[in-house]
């Protein structure tokens, strides 16, 4: 499985201050864990997550569970002690707040050992406007991932956050290109609402639409629906299965084109099926392990 095909439906933040709810997160159906060491986790609590987060590193556990540190930034007093703790700890990848040229991707960097992936958090105003300079800069930071920070750019254009987001749409769509136009994952952000689960439902719908490959969660109630709304439809899955196998016949190769289904489908189709095959077989294997 290729790192990009891992499934990331749902990825669940914690603050890494909190050790029953790491405890527990061991064993909820999610795919990803941020363990927090900055919005989550309160100015005089900063130096306890961090030997939490690290602690719960070493003592493994998550199963298949990816297990992320999100670290405070470089221009805060926690952040060079957040990297050099991340780094040490050896968790699956470090996210940074608040990247807004490739600097910051060079500063943090610098701070870890060359072998950790970085993701890296979109969520200022600076950042959507160099989208591009930024993705191109990840490969060679090492920045694999980029995380949708919905509430921080809010707070930058003084919009409203609505379940819709319409004021964001083109911020997600133009990150959800330029991720993809570099092969970078994407995952959407939070959905503050705990108790509405027909707005999480809905915009998680939306996230799945737009192309991110899952959704940033803040309560396990949120996990089911990520789940649902970022796994492959079984009818699409079928659907591939037939591309996949027409395409990989022997008398198919070098064929551009074919009717399938009473469908023309063009070879980009059969490596969109090759794509989502790859993550309907991950998360099969996932949710069986």
């Amino acid at each position: 499985m290729k790192p990009a095909d891992r499934p990331r439906r749902s990825v669940l933040y914690l603050p890494a201050s909190n050790a029953r709810a790491i405890d527990k997160a061991r064993t909820l159906p999610c795919d990803t864990v941020i363990l927090d060491l900055e919005d989550a986790v309160a100015p005089d609590a900063k130096a306890a997550a961090r030997d939490g987060a690290v602690a719960a590193v070493a003592e493994g556990g998550f199963g298949g569970r990816e297990v992320v540190i999100r670290v405070n930034g470089l221009d805060t007093p926690w952040g060079e002690a957040d990297l050099a703790a991340a780094g040490a700890a050896r968790a699956d990848a470090v996210l940074i707040p608040k990247v807004s040229t490739p600097g910051d991707f060079a500063a943090a960097r610098a701070r870890l050992p060359a072998d950790v992936p970085l993701w890296a958090m979109i969520e200022t105003c600076a950042a959507i406007f160099r989208l591009e300079t930024l993705a191109a800069a990840s490969a060679g930071a090492g920045v694999t991932a980029w995380v949708i920070g919905a509430n921080d750019l809010v707070k930058e254009m003084r919009c409203a956050l609505t379940v819709g987001r319409e004021p964001l749409i083109t911020a997600l769509s133009l990150s959800v290109m330029a991720a993809r136009a570099h092969g970078l994952v994407i995952l959407d952000g939070v959905y503050n609402d705990i108790a509405d689960a027909e707005g999480l439902a809905a915009q998680a719908a939306q996230g799945a639409a737009f192309g991110f490959d899952g959704k940033t969660l803040i309560h396990p109630g949120q996990i089911e629906a990520a789940n649902l709304a970022f796994s492959p439809d079984p009818a699409a899955v079928a659907a591939a299965r037939s591309v996949a196998a027409a395409f990989e016949a022997p008398e198919a190769q070098g064929v551009g084109v074919m009717k399938i289904d009473g469908r023309m489908v063009e070879r980009l189709h059969y490596e969109q099926a090759r794509r989502l095959l790859a993550v309907a077989d991950a998360i099969a294997g996932r949710e069986a392990g």
